[in-house]
């Protein structure tokens, strides 16, 4: 893990860019817009092999917003306010900060690590774990990225994937990207 003077060093070198605020040793990442929140899909099933039904999942986006309440249960994908660009030789994983975990908000649950070339919005899986209605707010403070230096020979930096680092779409593009029709035993 790199610590603050390094990652600092690395935005001189212009081996990461990064125009947010940098807490302790990682990247403080705070809520932006838009927001993605899913709503139930008419079938009550969404085929993981069909980007249509995958596409069903999710309600209008959210482009212009102050606060919003994330009921219990409820999971929101949220754009981090600022994009972040990685040389080929870093990568990082984030991590939710424990004030918000305490009172029920679980952030980036899953798949918390971001690959070397990255080079755009990262996109935050909020899930509300908790029994009370909580309020978010445009900018708060959510999650901490920390950054490592990759060990051994790293590939030039690569282009940025097709379907992820968008600001504007946030949703899953699963079906898309693997193009898989049924899935064999």
């Amino acid at each position: 893990m790199l610590s603050a003077e390094s990652i600092t060093s690395l935005m001189g070198q212009g081996a990461l860019e990064w125009r947010g605020q940098l807490r302790d040793d990682g990247l403080l990442l705070t809520l932006g817009s838009p927001l993605q929140p899913l709503a139930a899909p008419s079938s009550g099933v969404v085929d993981l092999a069909d980007q249509s039904s995958i596409d069903g999942l999710y309600g209008d986006p959210l482009a212009e917003w102050v606060s919003y309440e994330l009921t219990p249960g409820e999971m929101l994908l949220g754009a981090v306010e600022e994009p972040l660009r990685f040389g080929a030789g870093l990568m990082g994983m984030i991590g939710g900060l424990s004030h918000l975990a305490r009172v029920g908000l679980a952030v980036h649950v899953t798949s918390p690590f971001v690959l070397p070339g990255w080079n755009g919005h990262l996109t935050l899986e909020l899930v509300n774990t908790g029994p009370a209605v909580l309020r978010l707010h445009h900018g708060m403070p959510l999650a901490r990225l920390l950054v490592f230096a990759l060990d051994g020979a790293c590939a030039a930096d690569t282009a940025s994937h097709p379907f992820y680092g968008r600001q504007a779409d946030l949703k899953s593009r699963y079906a898309e990207e693997f193009s898989i029709g049924p899935f064999r035993r």
